[in-house]
This record gives structure tokens, C-alpha cells and sequence, in this order.
């Protein structure tokens, strides 16, 4: 028997979440070209066949959520999907409007996840997603940022308003979001999804020419990919962790993060001194 991925808890719901998802920035930005969009094909294919749903978009990404749309509709993946995605202006109707062209590019009529992108204007977004939430149009609202500055007032809107995701940065190299910001996230039963898990690839960069150290089979990682991704997932504020990738291999080795064990306390701290 195959072994399934693991899956988390979306707190505000009880659903159940696979820990690896597709983030889409840059990586989605093609044109109409076949020969760009066909390992984008390969990936989505290769992400919802080994177990996992989540895919991440935004309008700041600038083509990836009508390529996103245009090849799961394509594949007939589309409905099976958790896609999210966010808005990212300022005022009330521009909102809307973005919103409203996000669902079109996505050929969605609800989207799973709606995210204030960057905290912009959160709250007269977050009054336009609390009815869109209310009117079932979108099934959660989210918070994202990439930046550790942003923790703080990430914090405090989770303290004040019904928020069902946040989106943040976490890494072995930048672990700030474990000082307050995940144990709020897991008293106030937010469901967390991490970007930038790679440090836009610096992580690969500092273990380049090193092997995989041998007590990483301790917790079933077979690449330091895996290695990147388990740390994060070894946290229990997170969620789902959204590695990007054009790659379809790499969007297979991604997902094997979310296979076996994941490293525990002893291992988190050897973790954190292999990359140092």
C-alpha cells in the first residue's frame, strides 16, 4: 500500500489539509507558450497524484492564477484543488474587482481561501471577506506576509478579528515566527501556511556539495529539500508549507517531506546546526 501524505487540521473548520502544497510566484508566470506550460502541467498533475491539494496564488504573481486556472481545468483537477489566493489593493471596489477577476482566471465560483495580501488595506478588505465569507464565496480568510517586521501586527489583528489562515516566513535560517507569533496562532486555532521555506534558495546554496547527514534517515528524509521542509513541518503551529516549483521531479521530492516521521526536539536542534 502507497503512504499517503500527512494531513493537518484547518482549526476553524476541522478539514483536513495534506502538509505540502504548490506556492506559485514567479514560477506560474508564463505566457501561452506549450513548451513553458507543460512541466506546469506536470506539476500540478504530479502534486494532486502524490496526495496533496493546496495551491497558492496571488494577482501580485502576475500571470500564475490564469495559468493555474487555464491547466487544472485542462487536467479536470480543478474542483479538487484547495486553492487559495489574495487580494492586493487599496479601497473597497478595487477590491472587489480584483476578487472578482481572480475568480474568472481561476475558473472558480468559490475559492477556498481568500488571504489580504501583505496586510494591504486589511481592514477594508477584511469587511469585503467577511461577507463573501458570510454569502459563501470564499470558505476562509487569511493574513500573509514575508517578512518578520509584519509578525507583530499579524499578531495583534489575530487577537481581535475571527481570521482563519495566516500566511508567513519560516525557515531554518529564519525562525522568527516561533517567538509569539505560532504559539498565538495555535492558542487562537489559526491555521498557519509558510512561504519562502528555502530562503528564495539560500538554504540550498549554504549545504551545496555537502551529503545529507546519515541521522536524517532518522526521520525518513531522502534529500535536503525534505530536510528544509520537515523542520518547518516538524513545528506544531504549521499547517502546510507551499515550496514553489516549476520542476515536476522537484514537486515530487517536496511532497516526500510529508511522508514518514518528522524530527523531533533533538532533531530540530541538529537541524538547525547543519546549516549554520
Amino acid at each position: 500500500m502507497t503512504e499517503k501524505i500527512a494531513t493537518r487540521e484547518i482549526p476553524a473548520s476541522g478539514e483536513q489539509l495534506p502538509v505540502v502544497g504548490l506556492g506559485t510566484w514567479q514560477t506560474f508566470d508564463v505566457g501561452e507558450n506549450e513548451s513553458e506550460r507543460e512541466p506546469l502541467r506536470e506539476v500540478l498533475k504530479n502534486l494532486l497524484e502524490k496526495g496533496g491539494k493546496v495551491v497558492d496564488s496571488s494577482p501580485m504573481y502576475g500571470r500564475s492564477e490564469k495559468v493555474v486556472g487555464d491547466l487544472s481545468a485542462e487536467l479536470n483537477i480543478n474542483s479538487k484543488l484547495f486553492i487559495a489566493t489574495k487580494v492586493w489593493t487599496t479601497g473597497k471596489e478595487n477590491g472587489i474587482e480584483q476578487m472578482n477577476e481572480s475568480f474568472r482566471l481561476l475558473k472558480r465560483s468559490r475559492i477556498d481561501l481568500m488571504q489580504i495580501h501583505n496586510l494591504t488595506d486589511w481592514q477594508t478588505q477584511l469587511a469585503s471577506l467577511y461577507k463573501w465569507k458570510e454569502e459563501g464565496k470564499i470558505r476562509y480568510i487569511g493574513l500573509t506576509h514575508y517578512s518578520d517586521s509584519a509578525h507583530e501586527r499579524i499578531g495583534d489583528i489575530i487577537r481581535k478579528e475571527e481570521i482563519d489562515f495566516i500566511q508567513v516566513n519560516y525557515n531554518l535560517l529564519d525562525t522568527h515566527a516561533e517567538d509569539s507569533l505560532f504559539p498565538l496562532a495555535i492558542e487562537k486555532k489559526v491555521a498557519v501556511l509558510i512561504n519562502r521555506p528555502f530562503g528564495e534558495g539560500v538554504l540550498f546554496r549554504r549545504v551545496k556539495g555537502k551529503l545529507l547527514p546519515e541521522w536524517a534517515k532518522e526521520y525518513d528524509c531522502n534529500s535536503w529539500a525534505q530536510f528544509f521542509l520537515k523542520f518547518i513541518l516538524s513545528h506544531p503551529a504549521v499547517t502546510c508549507v507551499i515550496p514553489g516549483t516549476s520542476k515536476p521531479h522537484h514537486m515530487i521530492d517536496n511532497l516526500g517531506a510529508g511522508l514518514g516521521r518528522f524530527p523531533e526536539k533533538n532533531h530540530r536542534r541538529q537541524m538547525l546546526k547543519a546549516v549554520v
